[in-house]
């Protein structure tokens, strides 16, 4: 069987590592990867730039697959039917919107992976943390209601979202329960969150003992962890115990941050769900309390930003929105545009997010060899970053050497 061949021409490419464009030209791929650039002899399939902007595939390091509604009393009623077509849908949309590869940060998304690998939906490459872990009545402790006094210590309890665990042995058994089914890394909570409704933002969530035991499992299968922080109490704690990445961190201070940068860990600002749910929480069902809680943060988004860059601080690009809301995936770029250059904001998409994915040089890059995901744009990146956020930004997107069908 021949080589199915597509080439993107009259286009100039980004290259990621000097955040540079080309002259006009071509990118000749296949399923399997880029076969080269400049030159399209032979391709089955032709798409024409028509001058645009060549670019990788957008990688997202923050989404919740599994999160397929803000109206979580709905979510906890659902059926695993209910859940596969939201998520189906919701990995469709996403593919279509040019992210190519996500960073799930929390809940069991096997199937819906193994329903994209063997086409039953379009969808992204899929980098997942499995069930997050959190403590008893900690930001992953979404059951209602009163719960049983556990008969001892070491009992845990699950959803397809996360796995309750309490103590350095029980969070170990979580944690190497989760590598055991397939997670590519880890996910806890380190401090409250927004769409929890009864800890506080500022609440401290784990020890360094179950922290530590954790990270340990993770490095034993040479992986890392990934901890949801906002206060500065918890990050300083979560990086001082061998996590490698901060989610969120919006109320980081200087203090903190330099922590951050000094442990050579990593902060994945994820201020588009914030945005978001200020617009729909109400309408979706987000209590007072939870849309209180987001004000705070999302007021504290911009300025959290601009102290990881004073400080050094590496920083991801994510997004954390949440079921009805992820249609606004591409507003990240203009949020971030207001605090940082776009060479900033793409080398945290490209440079930064490859390698969170386990995908440097074969993610985020044009380039022979490089996976074979590309968007092709009418807007420069490297002028107007915020752009990128347009209904119309995006003229192609193509996945494993695939063309994908266009949504806003």
């Amino acid at each position: 069987m021949s080589i199915v061949t597509l080439a993107i021409i009259n286009g100039h490419v980004l290259d990621t590592r000097t955040m540079t464009l080309s002259d006009e030209t071509s990118v000749l791929v296949t399923g399997e990867g880029i076969v080269g650039v400049g030159d399209a002899a032979g391709a089955d399939t032709i798409i024409d730039a028509r001058g645009g902007f060549i670019m990788p595939g957008f990688i997202d390091a923050h989404v919740h697959f599994r999160l397929g509604t803000l109206n979580f009393h709905a979510l906890a009623g659902w059926s695993e039917v209910e859940f596969g077509l939201i998520m189906g849908r919701l990995a469709r949309e996403t593919v279509q919107r040019g992210f190519t590869t996500v960073r799930d940060l929390g809940g069991e998304v096997e199937g819906l992976m193994k329903a994209i690998r063997s086409g039953m939906t379009d969808g992204p490459r899929i980098f997942r943390a499995g069930r997050m872990l959190s403590q008893t009545g900690g930001h992953g402790d979404v059951e209602s209601g009163a719960r049983p006094v556990p008969a001892c210590a070491c009992e845990m309890r699950h959803t397809a979202l996360g796995i309750v665990a309490d103590g350095v042995e029980a969070v170990r058994k979580a944690a190497r329960h989760n590598l055991r089914d397939g997670s590519d890394f880890l996910k806890i909570h380190v401090s409250g969150g927004v769409a929890s409704p009864s800890d506080p933002l500022e609440s401290i969530q784990y020890t360094p003992e179950e922290i530590g035991a954790v990270v340990l499992e993770a490095r034993h299968r040479q992986t890392y962890v990934a901890a949801h922080a906002y206060s500065p109490e918890s990050i300083v704690m979560a990086v001082a115990n061998g996590v490698r990445t901060v989610e969120h961190g919006n109320l980081i201070d200087d203090a903190s941050a330099a922590a951050i940068r000094d442990a050579g860990a990593i902060l994945v600002p994820t201020l588009a769900t914030y945005e978001a749910m200020a617009v729909f929480g109400e309408r979706l069902g987000l209590p007072r309390a939870n849309r209180d809680k987001n004000h705070r943060v999302m007021e504290a988004g911009l300025g959290s930003i601009e102290i990881a860059r004073r400080n050094g601080v590496t920083l991801g690009f994510g997004t954390d929105l949440i079921g009805e809301t992820q249609s606004r995936q591409r507003r990240e770029f203009a949020i971030r545009a207001q605090v940082e250059t776009a060479a900033e904001i793409l080398h945290a998409l490209y440079v930064v997010n490859a390698d969170l994915c386990g995908g440097a040089g074969r993610l985020g890059v044009v380039a022979p060899g490089a996976a074979s995901d590309l968007v092709v744009s009418r807007i420069n990146p490297l002028d107007d970053i915020a752009g990128l956020a347009d209904d119309d930004a995006l003229t192609a997107v193509v996945k494993a050497g695939r063309p994908v069908s266009l949504v806003g």
